[in-house]
């Protein structure tokens, strides 16, 4: 019996695959868990919609990320921070920071944890940061820290 596997079900298929099993095990444990559904027509149809539709949103994330990546390319954001005597930062700037300037300056939402700082920020000075929009779509800009 042909079966469209609903979920991951280990040393058997993953989720989304089309295979023949036996009849016994698809009725008794596949169809009978809800780990599978038999692949008719209509079934076959919906998966090829499903298939469709995450590539398609796979696409326009990937396309949203080129324009981000656009956006930033040789972009410079100035962090203002405060310093005590001898010109010290209080604290650091972090990825988080970048990624709340990035957003204000340059329109550009990003996490923070796709900010890779290129050495710890603890002193004024020009730094690079990389911003890592999407699998294999990155770009690095210039953080320029300067007194408050």
């Amino acid at each position: 019996m042909k079966v469209i596997f609903l979920q991951d079900v280990k040393g058997t298929a993953k989720k989304g695959e089309v295979k023949e099993v036996s009849d016994g095990y698809a009725r008794n444990f596949l169809l009978g868990k809800g780990l599978a559904v038999e692949a008719n027509a209509k079934n076959m149809n919906l998966l090829e919609g499903k298939k469709s539709s995450e590539q398609h949103k796979a696409d326009v994330a990937k396309q949203e990320a080129l324009d981000s990546a656009a956006k930033a390319k040789g972009k410079k954001v100035v962090i203002r921070c405060k310093a005590g005597q001898g010109g010290k930062l209080f604290g650091s700037v972090t990825a988080g920071n970048v990624a709340d300037v990035v957003k204000e300056q340059l329109g550009i939402a990003i996490d923070k944890k796709k900010v890779s700082l290129s050495t710890e920020i603890k002193a004024f000075g020009t730094y690079t940061a990389e911003l890592k929009f999407h699998a294999g779509i990155s770009e690095k800009i210039t953080v320029e820290v300067v007194e408050e």
